[in-house]
C-alpha cells in the first residue's frame, strides 16, 4: 500500500523537515508541498489525496479555516507549535496531532496509525457486501450495493435502497465509516450519496433516479475534486 500526501506548512525549515521524514517511508508518495493554504486548497480541488500534513497558523487562509471548508476529508495530520489548537482539530475529525518540535519516531507512530487505519478499511471494503443497520424495531440487513443515496431527517438517517428505505437513528459518521469511503461520499449536512449511483451532476445538484440532491457549499471542493480525479 502506498498513500499519496501533501504539505501545507509556512515555515520553510519545517517543511524541509517534513519533507526530508516523508521521504524516508516507502509507503508515502509526496505529491506537492505548499507554503500557504490557498495553494493546497486549489491543488486539492483537482487532485485527490490520501494524507494532509497541516500547519495551523498561516494566511491569508489558517490550517483551521481550510478544514472547516473542506467536507469528506483525506487523513490530516496537524503540525503545530501551539498545542491549544488540538481539541478543535479533533472536533473537526483530524487523525493525529504533531506538536513541534516532533521527532521521525513521533512521526512514524502517527504514519503507523494511518497505514493500519487504511489496511482495515481496505480490508473492509473488500470484504464487506452487507451492513446490519439497527432500525427501531429490528436489524435489517443491507446489501452495499443496493444503498443509491442517504438522506438526515432530524434525529433519524432515511437510507434509500433501490427497492425500499429504511430509517436508521445511526449518525451520518457512524454509517459512512462502515461504508467503502471510496464509493459513498457526504455531499451535504443532510445528504450522502453513492458514487456510483450518480446519474447526474449539474447547477451543484446530484440526480440519482428522480431525486435531486443538493451540494453543500462546505463540501463542493472535495466533492469536485473526487469527481475530477476519478473521470480522469
Amino acid at each position: 500500500m502506498k498513500l499519496s500526501c501533501i504539505i501545507i506548512e509556512d515555515e520553510p525549515l519545517a517543511a524541509e523537515k517534513l519533507e526530508s521524514f516523508i521521504r524516508q517511508v516507502p509507503a508515502l508518495e509526496l505529491k506537492a508541498s505548499f507554503e500557504n493554504a490557498v495553494g493546497g486548497l486549489i491543488y486539492m480541488k483537482s487532485q485527490a489525496i490520501d494524507i494532509l500534513f497541516l500547519d495551523i497558523q498561516m494566511e491569508p487562509l489558517t490550517g483551521i479555516e481550510l478544514l472547516e471548508t473542506l467536507g469528506s476529508k483525506p487523513y490530516v495530520i496537524i503540525t503545530s507549535a501551539y498545542a491549544e489548537y488540538a481539541l478543535k482539530g479533533y472536533e473537526l475529525s483530524v487523525f493525529d496531532y504533531l506538536l513541534k518540535p516532533y521527532s521521525f519516531e513521533r512521526f512514524m507512530a502517527s504514519v503507523n496509525k494511518v497505514l493500519d487505519d487504511a489496511k482495515q478499511r481496505q480490508a473492509s471494503t473488500i470484504e464487506r457486501s452487507h451492513l446490519f443497520v439497527k432500525t427501531e424495531y429490528r436489524i435489517e440487513n443491507i446489501a452495499i450495493d443496493e444503498i443509491l443515496f442517504i438522506e438526515g431527517m432530524q434525529a433519524y438517517l432515511k437510507i434509500h435502497l433501490k427497492e425500499r428505505k429504511i430509517m436508521s437513528k445511526l449518525t451520518f459518521k457512524a454509517l459512512l465509516s462502515q461504508l467503502p469511503r471510496d464509493r459513498f461520499v457526504q455531499v451535504h449536512k443532510s445528504w450522502a450519496v453513492a458514487i456510483q449511483k450518480i446519474d447526474s451532476i449539474e447547477h451543484n445538484r446530484i440526480k440519482i433516479g428522480q431525486t435531486l440532491i443538493p451540494i453543500g457549499d462546505s463540501y463542493k471542493e472535495f466533492f469536485y475534486s473526487l469527481i475530477q480525479g476519478l473521470h480522469q
